[in-house]
């Protein structure tokens, strides 16, 4: 399953352990029950499990994905892999990340924004509606002359010979990464519901928007479930 985001990125589900039924199963155990198939009480279950914060079993699912997103939104992806790190008590972590390296690929692909959005007014770190098309025009103009002037550069600095390493640090931080992400089914929801959110930046939003589609593509019962439970 991979689904487009932005311009020239994506989501892709590369692999995912368990299924609607593992949350059940994880959590009856303490009863020594066992289901084969997900009926009504379950869904009763899995909404109270959700509902009450009694998270455990929902970290039995986890999904692999393949990302590729510009840098600034890769940046802000990451504090939740920080987060994980720092609020969790056990050595065995229910994430994992790995990243392309500028060192080894040289980049060829940036975000290139469909319109330009204003400063708000109220909120230091968010934007507000769009600019006038006069200043969208010279916004236009003032930005393909910028990224025509990055690449020419860096691929001067990569065909003379100079380490990729070292040429990239010219970069801008649009230029798209590419991540493999592992992460629980908590994880990722606690990525969707603060990530997809009007305070959040607009690029984030899209791709929460994806991951939570995807979410209900792999675990449709599950993600239907802990969504009515957080009220989304």
């Amino acid at each position: 399953m991979k689904k487009e985001v932005l311009d020239k990125g994506f989501i892709e589900v590369v692999d995912s352990l368990g299924s609607d039924l593992t949350v059940v199963n994880s959590a009856r155990v303490s009863f020594g029950k066992r289901k084969e198939k997900f009926d009504k009480s379950d869904a009763r279950l899995v909404r109270y499990l959700a509902k009450y914060k009694h998270y455990s079993p929902f970290r039995h699912l986890q999904v692999q994905f393949h990302l590729k997103a510009p840098e600034f939104v890769m940046r802000q992806w990451y504090k939740h892999v920080v987060g994980i790190e720092t609020t969790s008590n056990s050595s065995a972590k229910d994430h994992a990340w790995n990243e392309i390296s500028g060192r080894y690929v040289p980049v060829v692909d940036y975000y290139n924004p469909s319109v330009w959005r204003k400063q708000s007014d109220d909120n230091k770190q968010a934007s507000e509606g769009v600019l006038d098309d006069l200043q969208q025009k010279r916004m236009d103009d003032a930005y393909n002359d910028f990224m025509r002037k990055v690449r020419m550069t860096y691929d001067k600095m990569v065909n003379a010979g100079m380490a990729k390493e070292q040429a990239r640090i010219i970069l801008p931080l649009n230029q798209y990464t590419e991540v493999y992400w592992t992460a629980s089914f908590q994880a990722i929801m606690n990525f969707i519901e603060l990530r997809n959110e009007k305070t959040s930046q607009w690029e984030i939003q899209e791709y929460a928007k994806v991951l939570l589609d995807l979410m209900f593509d792999v675990y449709p019962e599950t993600t239907k479930l802990w969504s009515e439970a957080h009220n989304w």
